[in-house]
């Protein structure tokens, strides 16, 4: 059995985000704290889940390594962190503008180091401590039209095998979840749209897309004791997506 342990979620209210929080916190783990922009719903979460919570934008990295030491200062330690922030772009390269590519690179990957750095800083001190961030399968296999968010995703997979590198001397564990496309309020465009979805669906062998808890309950066993031996990988949960091809149905 894990000991209890201290929790911070950036995008505390995402559907993977709040997915984790109350995972985390159905698993005897009070001590659950996180951050989001939007201050209704992080008191939503927090009365639904007892999660400590701050308003913060992750794209400003004062901001975010301001939040983390507050959050620090208040739980004592910080034995795990989530970056469970990012969006979906979806437009091949010609169609993609240069604010929508830098906005797809300050969303995902630069907000993801700044966490990155701000994090380091107090866990190296303590000796200890897990990160888990998140990438996307179509950074593992070619998608169509996903040039700009395979590029920051994939950032993502090389930083945390460096980060690992890096701080495995200290303690540290940094882990990468790659999900396919799962049903959240982000991906509601898609999994939205009755014959998107569908197509969606087509596309994996097994005819279905990930649900946020599945997600959620990678990261949280990341996290655990049971995964201590787990860093410097990134771990694709894409229905098989990017590595089998299904028998056809008769």
């Amino acid at each position: 059995m894990d000991t209890a342990k201290n929790h911070i979620i950036g995008g505390i209210t995402g559907g993977i985000g709040s997915a984790l929080a109350t995972k985390l916190s159905g698993h005897g783990q009070p001590r659950v704290a996180g951050f989001a922009r939007d201050s209704e719903r992080l008191q939503a979460l927090a009365t639904d889940t007892g999660a400590i919570t701050r308003v913060c934008d992750a794209t400003d990295p004062d901001a975010l390594t301001q939040t983390i030491e507050s959050l620090h200062q208040e739980l004592g330690s910080i034995d795990s962190y989530t970056h469970a922030i990012g969006s979906i772009f979806l437009k091949p390269a010609h169609l993609t503008s240069t604010e929508d590519w830098l906005h797809t690179m300050q969303t995902n990957l630069n907000s993801a180091f700044y966490a990155l750095r701000a994090v380091v800083k107090i866990m190296a001190k303590q000796g200890h401590g897990s990160c888990v961030f998140f990438s996307t399968a179509a950074a593992h296999t070619g998608i169509a039209n996903h040039e700009a968010i395979a590029a920051a995703k994939g950032g993502i997979d090389a930083m945390v095998r460096s980060a690992a590198a890096s701080y495995s001397s200290r303690g540290l564990r940094f882990n990468a979840v790659a999900p396919s496309l799962t049903d959240t309020p982000l991906s509601q465009s898609i999994v939205g749209n009755a014959q998107a979805l569908e197509i969606s669906k087509r596309m994996h062998p097994l005819n279905a897309i990930a649900r946020a808890a599945d997600v959620a309950s990678l990261a949280a066993w990341l996290h655990s004791d049971d995964a201590s031996f787990a860093t410097g990988q990134s771990y694709v949960l894409d229905g098989g997506i990017s590595s089998i091809v299904p028998k056809p149905k008769a």
